[in-house]
C-alpha cells in the first residue's frame, strides 16, 4: 500500500472510529490532531492506540511514545508502516 492511500486510510478510520463531524478530506496530515488542530483529547488518544492495536497490530504501552506517534497524520502514519504486524 502506498504512504498516500495508507494516509487516506487512516484518516477514514480515525472519523470512523472516533464519531467525528468531519470528513477524511478534511483532516490535513500536518494538523495537529490534539488541541488547537482536530481538537482531539485524552479518551481520545486511547481510542487511536486502541485503533493501531486493532487494524495494525501495534501495541503502544508507554504513554510518552504514545503522545509522539499521535501528533499528526504524517507521524501515525510512518509509524505504521514500521511497525504494523497486520
Amino acid at each position: 500500500m502506498e504512504k498516500s492511500e495508507l494516509k487516506a486510510q487512516v484518516k477514514q478510520q480515525i472519523v470512523q472510529f472516533l464519531n467525528l463531524g468531519v470528513s477524511p478530506a478534511e483532516i490535513k496530515d500536518e494538523e495537529p490532531l490534539f488541541g488547537e488542530g482536530l481538537g482531539l483529547d485524552s479518551i481520545d488518544s486511547i481510542e487511536l492506540i486502541v485503533l493501531l492495536s486493532r487494524e495494525y497490530g501495534i501495541d503502544i504501552k508507554d504513554p510518552k511514545e504514545g503522545r509522539k506517534i499521535l501528533t499528526d497524520i504524517n507521524t501515525m502514519v510512518d509509524y505504521i508502516e514500521k511497525h504494523r504486524t497486520k
